[in-house]
């Protein structure tokens, strides 16, 4: 493979080697929707690094959209002198984002199941229909953690949480990537660092961190996705960290990356996170200089189309920059395409992808997914499960029966902001109309809009409540990009209540006295002020994809038993942000009029069952800072129902040189327990994991107490005890253990 890559080198001449770092939309290569080999003569003469999937190609049918790669394929090993193949790229953040594939559960959904196997499950599904339709490259996952719920990209995250985040991350990208890369499709870490947490919550401002704080809590998912994951792909941020933007911090996407942890994979750009350099951030003088900047900090190809790359032929002659960075560049890019397998058979058998594309397989995992990601939030009075033969039932609300709004902001319908769906996007309605009984009347009114609107149809929906046994209340946020929806890409707000005249339809209706199931659909925490305490039952749904409705239904009857966890915090109101539950001490305190604590923490989950814990053990009781320790306990379904619940285990150290946090996240496992059924969970955790960065910024464990607490949520400590870590201060190597084994018996 060396010698291969060499050899291409050593032929290439600058504009070919330049071609290398450039990619290209695809719909730039069609006319009136097919393959204009003329234009692909035009502008493909010196080849291509990679293909956008988008504008064009996801419109296609899947047996189409694959003749189509294979069509521009052919024409890049044909008809150009060297006969390099392309990569083709494509988004799945919750699914292959093309038409008619399957559309899976939103991220926060994936976090919500605190199930890394099933992640796992649901990205190889994914590998396979992008792969069958030629695509060698997803953008995804999304390793950003979550630090203030305004931010409308919160739904595309893996939660608040950094050790939750990178063990789904890693799942996923395992999942996507494969055992064997010329089978896989290359995962893309995103968006490298610390969007998560931006100024004002506002998409792409600026990111004001401490050096501690941003590499062990941003920095470690995408450290782990390397380390552990050999994730082959990484795409920067669009801020700026300290006045650099991320685009052009060498520090970042080089030294950290490459240097520190061996990335040995390609950088892409955000799109056009290049050309931002010059008229966003402006720190570039011109396109030119805004390549180069880039190309230095370490982006090897940038995205989506060419604007800036195509100046470093330019900028190589008049010595802005050196052709040996080009060629490490181009180094990097052929051989994942090496590894790809692309130079030996970059084509696929179009008849393949039409029975793979929501296939019945994968139509029945997206509803799995789904219903292990609810979260039941409140119960009370054991409102849920209903029952199948109520006599009538009332479905409201504006996101009772959207198929648009079951879905999140990078799914194929809500990213093209289509009317219809291309494949069947089950509703709530339609899901509970297939699981009552034939006796039961199910009413519907949709009551107001998601945002905008008017209250006209709340009078309505307050009569078909009056008529009904149980009101399903089915309310939240519509996902999309740049204004088209409350939540999604560019749909940053100032509040996190629920949007439009959806609050004012909740209290019509719990105003008529009937007993309310209120359902969010929604991307973000939401703050409902008093109507939590009048509301008996709330179930968290997010954005469940294209079986969601027949999953939430499955959940209302009891057909499952909720056990998904939350994870992220719900404020009670947004002032009280940033909440995360892993703040340090001096961060709790109480507001004039309110607590501190939030609505919902971080890590809860109700189910209909109830489970007990007992007989912790911590073995041995003292360890050496390179040693491991056992943290078993046994948990019981003390309930009549079978059902699943999240271990959870947090840590604290008691006392240390540095401020720490109150408690963190350090191991979970979602096990499954029949009535009367026990299991014995043990966490074996290295005191690599109890690292941190020193007053030295060393990354060193101390000798100390450490508390341990197991529970069911953040909150909800179950059983408490304490280890010795003893012996001289140690400093942990970069390769380390970085995730608890989990044993259960």
């Amino acid at each position: 493979m060396a010698v291969c890559v060499r050899e291409l080198l050593e032929k290439m001449t600058l504009e070919e080697k330049v071609a290398q770092l450039e990619s290209i939309p695809v719909g730039k290569l069609l006319t009136d929707g097919k393959f204009d080999i003329e234009k692909a003569r035009e502008l493909l003469k010196h080849g291509i690094g990679q293909i956008t999937r988008v504008a064009g190609w996801s419109n296609l049918p899947p047996k189409e959209a694959a003749q189509l790669a294979n069509e521009i394929q052919r024409f890049l090993v044909e008809e150009t002198r060297l006969g390099i193949p392309a990569i083709v790229h494509e988004e799945c953040l919750s699914g292959l984002m093309a038409r008619g594939a399957t559309t899976f559960p939103q991220a926060i959904n994936l976090a919500s199941t605190f199930d890394p196997d099933l992640v796992k499950e649901m990205a190889t599904a994914i590998r396979k229909e992008m792969r069958a339709v030629g695509a060698h490259q997803g953008l995804s996952p999304v390793l950003d953690v979550l630090r203030d719920p305004r931010w409308g990209r919160t739904e595309e995250t893996l939660g608040e949480d950094h050790y939750l985040v990178a063990c789904m991350a890693v799942a996923y990208i395992s999942g996507l990537q494969g055992d064997d890369l010329k089978q896989g499709v290359i995962a893309t870490a995103k968006h490298f660092a610390a969007h998560g947490w931006p100024e004002g919550g506002r998409n792409c401002a600026p990111v004001h961190l401490g050096p501690r704080e941003f590499r062990e809590i941003f920095l470690f998912p995408f450290e782990a996705s390397v380390r552990v994951a050999r994730v082959q792909s990484i795409m920067n941020a669009y801020h700026d960290l300290d006045g650099i933007p991320c685009a052009a911090s060498r520090e970042l996407l080089t030294d950290i990356l490459r240097g520190e942890w061996g990335f040995d994979g390609i950088v892409v750009s955000d799109y056009a996170a290049v050309h931002m350099l010059f008229n966003v951030h402006h720190v570039a003088k011109d396109e030119k200089d805004a390549a180069c900047q880039a190309l230095y900090a370490g982006i090897d190809i940038e995205l989506p189309d060419i604007q800036c790359y195509n100046k470093l032929v330019d900028a190589v002659r008049e010595g802005l920059i050196s052709e040996a960075l080009i060629d490490e560049a181009v180094r990097r890019v052929l051989t994942v395409k090496d590894r790809l397998g692309l130079f030996d058979n970059p084509f696929v058998d179009p008849d393949v992808a039409p029975s793979l594309f929501d296939c019945p397989e994968h139509r029945q995992l997206a509803r799995l997914v789904a219903q292990k990601s609810i979260v039941l939030l409140k119960n009370e009075g054991n409102l849920l499960p209903l029952r199948k033969d109520l006599s009538s039932i009332a479905v409201i609300g504006p996101n009772a029966n959207d198929p648009r709004n079951m879905l999140g902001d990078y799914a194929y319908m809500a990213h093209l902001n289509l009317s219809e769906p291309p494949i069947p996007i089950v509703t709530v309605l339609e899901g509970i109309k297939a699981k009552v009984s034939p006796n039961t009347k199910v009413l519907y009114a949709k009551g107001c809009e998601v945002f905008g609107g008017t209250t006209e149809g709340i009078p309505e929906a307050v009569e078909v409540a009056k008529q009904a046994e149980v009101v399903v209340l089915v309310v939240g946020d519509r996902s999309g990009l740049f204004g088209t929806g409350t939540v999604g890409e560019g749909c940053d707000r100032t509040d996190l209540s629920l949007p439009g005249h959806q609050e004012e339809l909740v209290r019509a209706i719990v105003e008529t006295g009937k007993p309310v199931v209120l359902v969010l659909i929604n991307g973000r925490p939401v703050t409902l002020g008093d109507l939590v305490d009048k509301i008996p039952a709330i179930v968290e749904a997010w954005f469940p994809g294209e079986e969601g409705g027949n999953a939430v239904a499955d959940v209302l009857f009891g057909d499952v038993n909720p056990g998904g966890k939350l994870p992220v915090t719900f404020p009670r109101a947004v002032g009280q942000i940033p909440l995360h539950y892993n703040r340090v001490p001096i961060s709790h305190r109480d507001y004039m009029f309110m607590p501190a604590k939030p609505q919902f923490p971080f890590g809860h989950g109700l189910s209909y069952t109830q489970f007990e814990y007992s007989d912790l053990t911590i073995s041995p009781e003292k360890i050496s800072p390179a040693g491991t320790v056992a943290i078993s306990v046994t948990v019981k379904n003390v309930g009549e129902r079978e059902g699943d619940e999240v271990v959870q285990l947090y840590v604290r150290d008691v006392v240390a040189s540095r401020v720490r946090p109150v408690k963190e996240l350090k191991g979970f496992k979602r096990i499954t327990l029949k009535p009367g059924e026990a299991k014995r969970v043990t966490f074996y955790l290295s005191a690599d994991q109890l690292a941190f960065y020193d007053r030295a910024m060393r990354f060193v464990v101390e000798p100390g107490t450490i508390e341990v607490m197991v529970g069911s949520s953040s909150e909800d400590i179950r059983l408490r005890g304490s280890f010795e870590i003893v012996g001289d201060v140690r400093e942990v190597p970069g390769e380390r253990v970085m995730f608890t084994k989990v044993e259960v018996t």
